[in-house]
This record gives C-alpha cells, sequence and structure tokens, in this order.
C-alpha cells in the first residue's frame, strides 16, 4: 500500500507541475488541434480524394491522437531530466519514499495527462465532423490500445529522460517518433507513396497502430492489424521499462558513489 500511495503522490506532484506550465499546455493540446484544423480545412480538399469513401477528419483523427501522445511524452523526458539535473531525484532517495514511485509516478501522470490531451482533440474532431461506427466495445478497446501506446511510449521517454545529459535534449527523441508518424498511413494511404517509402511504411510499428484505431472508429472493427498492433505496442512497453529501470538503478548507483 505504501508504494501505491507514494505513486499517488508523485503523480499528482508531476500533474501540477503540468498545470502550471503554459508552454506544455501550448505544445501538448493546441499544436495537435491546430494540426487538425490545418489538416481538414488547408490540405483536406487536396488529400480527400486519396481515402476513398472515408472523410478525411474521420481518416486522420487516429493520427492525430497517436501525434498528441508523441508530444506529450517529450514532456515527461523533459520533466524527469530536470529533476535530475536539479538534484530532485537523489534528495526523493533520501526520503522515506518507495523508491518504484518516482518513475510510476512520472510514467502514471503522463499517461492520465495524454488521455485528457486525446480526449480534447477527439472532442474538436466530433465538433468539425467526425463521426464513428464504433459501439462500446469497439471504444473500449480503442482506449485500452491507446492507454498501452501511451504506457510504452512514456517509459521510452522516461529511459532517454534518464539517458539524456540535458533537459533541453531529453525530448529531442520525440522527433523521430513524430517521423515515423508521418511516413505512415496517418493523413494519407501508404499506397500513394514511392516504392521504398511504402514498404518502409507498411513495415514500422506505428502503421498496425493506427489503422486498427482507424477500423475501430471508422467501421466498428479491429481489422486485421489488430494483433500487430497490440504485440507491437506491448513489446515496446516491455523493453523500455526493462531499460528505464536499469538506466534508474544505473544513475543510482552511480550517485551512491
Amino acid at each position: 500500500m505504501t508504494a501505491f500511495k507514494d505513486t499517488w503522490t508523485m503523480t499528482r506532484r508531476s500533474l501540477r507541475h503540468i498545470v502550471r506550465s503554459p508552454d506544455t499546455i501550448i505544445t501538448v493540446v493546441l499544436s495537435p488541434v491546430a494540426l487538425l484544423l490545418m489538416f481538414v480545412y488547408v490540405l483536406g480538399g487536396a488529400l480527400s480524394p486519396q481515402t476513398g469513401t472515408v472523410s478525411y477528419v474521420d481518416y486522420i483523427t487516429p493520427g492525430i491522437i497517436i501525434m498528441t501522445v508523441v508530444s506529450g511524452i517529450a514532456y515527461a523526458a523533459f520533466r524527469l531530466n530536470t529533476d535530475i539535473q536539479k538534484g530532485i531525484i537523489n534528495r526523493f532517495r533520501t526520503m522515506p519514499v518507495s523508491p518504484s514511485s518516482i518513475l510510476s509516478g512520472q510514467a502514471l501522470s503522463s499517461t492520465l495527462s495524454n488521455l485528457l490531451s486525446s480526449l480534447i482533440v477527439l472532442a474538436v474532431a466530433l465538433a468539425v465532423g467526425f463521426r464513428t461506427s464504433a459501439g462500446p466495445s469497439e471504444w473500449l478497446v480503442f482506449v485500452g490500445l491507446v492507454v498501452v501506446f501511451t504506457l510504452a511510449t512514456t517509459w521510452m521517454a522516461l529511459f532517454f529522460g534518464l539517458r539524456a545529459k540535458s533537459a533541453e535534449g531529453a525530448g529531442s527523441f520525440s522527433y523521430l517518433l513524430m517521423l515515423l508518424i508521418f511516413i505512415s498511413p496517418s493523413f494519407v494511404p501508404t499506397t500513394s507513396m514511392t516504392p521504398v517509402l511504402r514498404g518502409f511504411a507498411d513495415n514500422q510499428p506505428f502503421t498496425p497502430i493506427i489503422e486498427t484505431m482507424r477500423s475501430l472508429l471508422t467501421t466498428g472493427t479491429v481489422g486485421d492489424k489488430a494483433w500487430w498492433a497490440l504485440a507491437w505496442s506491448v513489446g515496446i512497453l516491455l523493453i523500455m521499462y526493462a531499460l528505464a529501470i536499469r538506466e534508474y538503478k544505473r544513475l543510482s548507483l552511480a550517485s551512491e558513489r
């Protein structure tokens, strides 16, 4: 029970920092909303013929949600590295708190804030014409996949936050994830890409995740990539969790010397 209580205490601390940071809110929430509106109203007319019978706002909403999560986890890396640089993590180690709560609190706060940001983006999408065929069970699967994906990328962010030499560089890994979003069927089908680019886009981790989310929302079915989406998400989660814990232990031993 102590570990759970300490984790929730660390979570609340991190959430307070998020709420008090206007630049975080602008980047994590307003930027994805702005991108959604730009693609729908500025680029949608040119790109929508490529999506066939699916309306363009319906087509891009899953990709925008993924982008929202990736934007949010970069701040998890930034906040963690800032705590390291300021010596706050070392101070926590001297206090009677569960060691696991330090990273778990960061992971939980990042997940909660990203889910809220995704909900806001989804509300804006509904306001500009997004419609879904998903029922309660499909929505439950959709939310579950978003949660697993968010946890997986959050632990990735924590690993890079622990490894980075500066707070400014801690979130730089997210640029690679952003690139994966654009080289995927987030905004146009991969059939419109060159053969080499299409080969990469069809086989990179984000593609089955985005396609499964889109299938759940637009057709009310999981589609044929659901197992790949789950495998990638769970695999990334397990690997990055193990790497983050190992890196945290390494830093703890180094600080004790």
